[in-house]
């Protein structure tokens, strides 16, 4: 897939993320949590998630939008607010509420199966745990005994999506291959049915060698 694409894509369901889902729902209930949803991602405490290229909500007014135009659009559509959480990170997506969305349907589907792949492989690596998107940079992971794991949509550093696994003590060998600890990249994870095993692999690896 291009790049460009993936990027523009991913630039654009993180500023939804932040903007229309985690930002509204942390208004109204004070958390900025976000879940995997079947074919996206979706609201912890509300009704909006993000399906394939559509924002859609349940409810009494239940409906659903194409991933276009604005997150003020969107907002308007969906009958919330777009804006940030307020006050709680300054990395953000860089999204604002009037720009234009480019959400492209493959890269779409691809970081959605990516997500679903991660929150199988966290769920399975760990019974019981709650996997967490979160708007902030976009990645759904856990915290177990001063480690995070996960996986991200990508980055500035790493364009397509990845795993990883980040100790809070830096450690140091050939598996911790990124400044925060070690990445396993998409493209060398088997596709279909493999892939959660290969990233919970991944997990137990980096869980022994820190």
């Amino acid at each position: 897939m291009d790049e460009q694409v993936l990027t523009a894509t991913r630039r654009s369901l993180h500023g939804i993320a932040e903007m229309v889902l985690a930002g509204p729902q942390y208004r109204e209930h004070g958390t900025i949590r976000l879940r995997v949803t079947p074919g996206g991602f979706g609201q912890v405490a509300g009704p909006l998630r993000v399906e394939g290229t559509e924002l859609v909500w349940d409810g009494d007014d239940a409906g659903r939008v194409p991933l276009r135009g604005t997150c003020r659009e969107l907002g308007a559509a969906a009958g919330v607010e777009p804006g940030p959480p307020e006050g709680l990170y300054t990395d953000t997506s860089g999204v604002g509420p009037n720009e234009q969305l480019v959400v492209d349907p493959a890269a779409a589907e691809l970081m959605a199966d990516w997500f679903a792949t991660g929150d199988h492989a966290l769920r399975n690596f760990v019974p019981g745990c709650e996997p967490v998107l979160w708007p902030e940079h976009f990645d759904l992971g856990i915290q177990l005994d001063e480690i995070d794991y996960g996986v991200s949509a990508g980055d500035a550093a790493n364009t397509r999506p990845y795993a990883y696994v980040a100790p809070w003590t830096p450690c140091h060998g050939p598996f911790w291959n990124a400044p925060f600890g070690a990445i396993r990249r998409q493209d060398e994870v088997p596709a279909g049915h493999l892939a959660t095993s290969a990233i919970m692999a991944f997990f137990v690896e980096g869980r022994k060698m820190a």
